[in-house]
């Protein structure tokens, strides 16, 4: 099989990667300054284990590539940014006959639990995978992965629910690739889980790292949200207790030489400036559930509408006022009262 990695970036980037250091056929889609990076170095992926100069083919989009029937589509943009790319990629010819929509899979590691659905609107065959991936992108053409002694671990399933053939395939793929890669029926369960933890990647990347008091404060109003919202709307998922077990300490952060991890996903869209956050779907998801079944999420709601604010003004990471920090504060007080 050949993966495709549609968006290169943090996630994309090391799963496309690992893969290409176990010898498996990848290739990476990226644009701007990062695929011309990737053009001209090929990748650079830092991890504990030292830097790989990576060879990894690249092209900046589908009217660059000849799809083959074996080719596997990985979705690892940015919920935001997902629409767009199916739409580009679905109508493409595949050899033999049909569209990438009606003969390929298209793999979503991504956060949140928006992606899948989008997908399945346009392909035939969806698979949602559960990332647990510590990694970096901040510079063109460079990425960073902090996991040891396995780069990380994907939960993988069909979309809706189930497991087959494919997906064992890759699993089995990923497993050589240091990942840990179980095949689960209920993937998407496991994606609500994610979802919870998700939930600070807005305070982080607004407010800076959440330790101390205020910041403790906000996360756990913000979750405790998260949980209500998933109790009333009937979503079952995974207890971090069984989370904890099925991570070990499988995926252990440790330092990267010459790299620094100063945040998440959302913290390093900031710091990229890329103009764009994924909190609509992250926080936005708890609040459009809250709405959907009458549960209060004014925590949620208004770090959604500052992440987006911060990243439409281009404002920079954890530059959020100590007045505003306390006006969530008092918000998760009086929604915990």
């Amino acid at each position: 099989m050949r993966y495709v990695i549609l968006g290169a970036g943090a996630v994309g980037g090391t799963i496309g990667g690992r893969l290409h250091q176990s010898g498996r056929n990848v290739l990476l889609v990226a644009r701007g300054p990062h695929l011309a990076a990737l053009r001209a170095e090929g990748l650079r992926l830092s991890t504990p284990d030292g830097v790989h100069r990576l060879p990894v083919p690249a092209v900046g989009g589908p009217e660059e590539v000849a799809l083959a029937p074996d080719d596997v589509l990985v979705l690892a943009v940015k919920t935001q940014h997902s629409a767009a790319l199916l739409d580009a990629w679905a109508p493409r010819p595949v050899a033999g006959g049909g569209t990438a929509a009606e003969r390929l899979p298209v793999v979503c590691a991504q956060n949140g639990v928006a992606n899948e659905r989008l997908a399945l609107r346009r392909f035939e065959r969806v698979y949602g995978m559960r990332v647990w991936l510590p990694s970096t992108h901040l510079e063109p053409g460079r990425v960073s992965a902090a996991g040891s002694p396995r780069s990380g671990m994907l939960h993988l399933g069909r979309y809706p629910h189930g497991a087959d053939a494919l997906a064992r395939r890759v699993a089995a793929d990923l497993a050589d690739s240091y990942f840990d890669a179980p095949v689960v029926e209920d993937v998407m369960a496991w994606k609500y889980a994610k979802l919870l933890g998700n939930l600070g990647n807005a305070l982080e990347a607004v407010a800076g790292p959440i330790d101390g008091e205020p910041r403790m404060r906000v996360w756990r109003g913000v979750r405790a949200e998260g949980r209500a919202v998933l109790a009333a709307a009937g979503i079952a998922h995974p207890s971090e207790e069984e989370q904890r077990a099925a991570l070990g300490d499988r995926v252990t952060l440790l330092p990267v030489e010459g790299e620094r991890r100063g945040g998440g996903s959302s913290w390093q869209s900031l710091a990229r400036g890329t103009g764009d956050i994924e909190a609509d779907y992250l926080n936005g998801e708890i609040a459009l559930l809250g709405r959907l079944h009458g549960v209060p999420t004014p925590l949620n709601a208004a770090l959604q509408r500052l992440a987006a604010a911060f990243a439409r003004e281009g404002r920079p990471a954890g530059s959020l006022p100590e007045t505003d920090l306390a006006a969530l504060v008092a918000l998760a007080d009086l929604t915990d009262s």
